[in-house]
């Protein structure tokens, strides 16, 4: 029986090994695992600092709405500026976990709940501009801690009623985005401030968000009925369908497919199936006041869902309002909020264009995400603004509100359920084309948008699953 590794003196067996070096690897291997931890020379006290600033600055950008891929750099990068360089970053959503791993000591390892999260421009911007501070070495721990204070402790950019009247604003612009006129616009701004009021108060009474959304997309589908049943002369689905855009979780699943598209499926999966829980508090309030009417004998059949035709100034106007209002109400500062006015009617006429080229509505939106993705990264730099606010006010008027209202009404009322699960099943195309145009423009404008550093590097090859 002839043995392995043959004999070394018979000639023609060394053809095999030297085949062999002629084709073996030589570079390292395509990526970094089980690296053996460095050397620290820090001490406990200063380690547990720096440590828990790095993890504090996460959870704040977590709680204002920054995405997984973004805060994870961060904290590496303040981690690294204090010396500790071998962490690890664990996000799941409503968590965040940091752990300084060390040869010649115990592993430091913190933890930190992230309370519910809303969009707040001016503190997201805040804090990314202290860890830009802490990355180039101009602030020690301590001080960095008092000037997070400051961020975090800040009041509101605006009162209440400011940000309501950006809510109503946003509906109201949808209104005519959707074909309607100044009498649906007015419905659907009035409609969706009541909406807001109704939600701050049930907040206030720690009612769960699910019941949150039934009770807000009951009360704007309660108010076209009435509408119906008084037989007032508007285009009633056009004010539910603008009303109930407060409501509406699109961007929780442009968040979500982001995450998974940068490589963090947990937190992708825990964003996903808070848009399952959201939407479903939407199709509940909706089919239920709808089935209420019906067997009321209310004549909803007359109820169109179609879109009509908008002339191009018109909607190029309200889809900018759409953004601007949008930021307005996620509290972000007037040079800001012209910037996101802009950004939506950039979006908005890269839609359009498309759109007479022949492109789908998922199309469409994706091609006018990846122009928003592109000049958000760009400009994050050069005009010191939140990385979101491009991408995310921009998109806003390509949100399909009237698509999930029109699928809906189509199951609930007409019982056609093939059409109706066609509509939705659309509508959530164009929520995935949005989220991966974003993520495809961020891709893009990163060699043009300047500091980029090695931590951004480590975390965008997180959703490389090949090399």
């Amino acid at each position: 029986m002839p043995t392995w590794p043959p004999n070394r003196h018979v000639p023609y067996a060394r053809i095999p090994e030297r085949a062999w070096r002629a084709i073996a690897g030589t570079s390292p291997p395509t990526a970094p695992i089980g690296l053996r931890a460095q050397a620290s020379r820090m001490d406990d006290l200063t380690a547990h600092a720096a440590l828990g600033l790095a993890l504090r600055i996460g959870a704040s950008m977590l709680a204002v709405g920054a995405s997984a891929a973004d805060v994870t750099a961060t904290v590496l990068r303040v981690a690294a500026a204090y010396g500790l360089t071998s962490c690890q970053i664990d996000i799941t959503f409503t968590s965040i976990t940091v752990s300084y791993d060390r040869e010649n000591a115990v592993p430091l390892t913190a933890m930190r709940i992230v309370t519910a999260s809303r969009l707040d421009y001016p503190r997201l911007q805040g804090i990314t501009d202290l860890a830009r501070a802490v990355g180039a070495g101009d602030l020690d721990v301590e001080e960095a801690h008092r000037r997070l204070d400051r961020v975090v402790s800040a009041p509101a950019t605006y009162r209440r009623s400011v940000t309501a009247l950006g809510w109503a604003g946003v509906a109201a612009c949808f209104g005519l985005v959707l074909g309607g006129g100044w009498r649906e616009a007015l419905l659907a701004a009035l409609t969706t401030a009541l909406v807001e009021q109704v939600l701050r108060v049930l907040n206030r009474r720690s009612l769960p968000l699910f019941f949150q959304q039934v009770a807000g997309a009951a009360l704007a589908t309660g108010v076209a009925v009435l509408l119906l049943a008084s037989d007032v002369d508007v285009r009633t689905s056009l004010v539910v369908a603008a009303g109930i855009v407060v409501l509406l979780a699109g961007l929780s699943l442009v968040s979500a497919a982001q995450d998974a598209i940068s490589g963090f499926p947990v937190t992708a999966a825990a964003r996903a199936f808070e848009v399952v829980t959201l939407t479903a508090g939407i199709v509940v309030g909706i089919a239920g006041v709808l089935d209420l009417a019906q067997r009321a004998q209310l004549p909803l059949a007359v109820v169109d869902t179609t879109p009509t035709p908008v002339r191009f100034g018109v909607a190029l106007a309200a889809s900018a309002g759409i953004a601007g209002f949008w930021a307005l109400a996620s509290h972000a500062r007037p040079r800001a909020v012209a910037l996101a006015a802009a950004a939506g009617a950039l979006a908005w006429a890269t839609f359009r264009v498309a759109g007479e080229l022949g492109a789908g509505p998922a199309l469409a939106s994706g091609v006018a995400a990846v122009v928003l993705g592109f000049c958000g990264e760009v400009l994050t730099e050069r005009l010191r603004i939140p990385p979101q606010l491009v991408a995310v006010c921009g998109i806003v008027p390509l949100l399909p509100g009237l698509a999930i209202y029109h699928g809906l009404f189509t199951i609930v009322v007409d019982a056609r359920i093939d059409d109706g699960l066609g509509a939705l099943v659309g509508a959530g195309a164009v929520g995935l084309a949005l989220a991966a145009g974003v993520t495809l423009g961020e891709y893009l404008g990163r060699p043009l948008s300047g500091e980029r550093d090695r931590y951004d590097e480590r975390v965008r090859r997180r959703a490389m699953t090949t090399e």
